[in-house]
């Protein structure tokens, strides 16, 4: 993986100024982060498209974390991330080559800490939406705001859960009119992989006006 320092200032200026590859060149290689409240769906999403054995850091649920985890709409969940999750996918096939480094983030904003420095480096950002508990994505939203990331929303579609229009949730969620909200199901390879195609459209486009997240100080 490319160190913070090898990249420029906005990562995605590579896409920008990138000529058309010949055959056979090598692929653009980018960071992108998979954010989202707890229980969203980050660690599937990974799952579902790395192309090598994701790597895990999911830890079992215990009666100690009852009072700042909550299980509600999410009952069955057993395990959660407690560092990050990594996979890695290439798409040869796309306009300009490329290889994503996928980054799941912890869902709980107590390791905001960590947000920072998962999110150095990376071209942009995935925010995944459990509809069921909306409350829990306003976090990791603001987060992504603040610190100039450009990111797009991806409405997790789980089973039995209420099907909300892309606009309900951009209402809902305060976001700007720039930011791509589309829906998704983590399970499914391939949805996935259209919204990450759409995060890097989005982010190729992007000019940020706040501070690049390459230059993020340390929290």
């Amino acid at each position: 993986m490319l160190s913070p320092s090898a990249r420029p200032d906005d990562p995605a200026v590579v896409l920008r100024s990138s000529p058309r590859p010949h055959a056979g060149a090598a692929p653009i290689v980018l960071k992108v982060v998979i954010a989202g409240g707890f229980g969203a769906g980050k660690t599937t999403a990974v799952g579902a498209v790395s192309e090598i054995t994701p790597l895990s850091t999911e830890e079992y649920l215990t009666e100690a974390s009852a009072d700042v985890d909550s299980l509600e709409g999410v009952e069955a969940k057993q395990t959660t991330t407690v560092a990050f999750d990594f996979g890695r996918l290439s798409l040869p096939d796309a306009p300009l080559p490329l290889e994503l480094f996928l980054f799941g983030m912890p869902g709980q904003d107590r390791f905001v800490d960590l947000w920072y420095d998962l999110s150095r480096g990376a071209v942009g950002a995935v925010v995944l939406v459990d509809t069921r508990r909306l409350e829990s994505s306003f976090v990791p939203v603001s987060f992504f705001e603040d610190i100039g990331l450009p990111f797009v929303v991806a409405i997790n579609q789980f089973d039995g859960a209420h099907r909300y229009q892309p606009e309900q949730v951009r209402t809902a969620l305060e976001l700007s009119p720039s930011v791509p909200v589309v829906t998704c199901d983590a399970r499914d390879s391939n949805q996935v992989v259209g919204v990450l195609l759409t995060l890097v459209d989005h982010a190729s486009t992007s000019r940020l006006d706040r501070t690049p997240a390459t230059d993020l100080q340390e929290a």
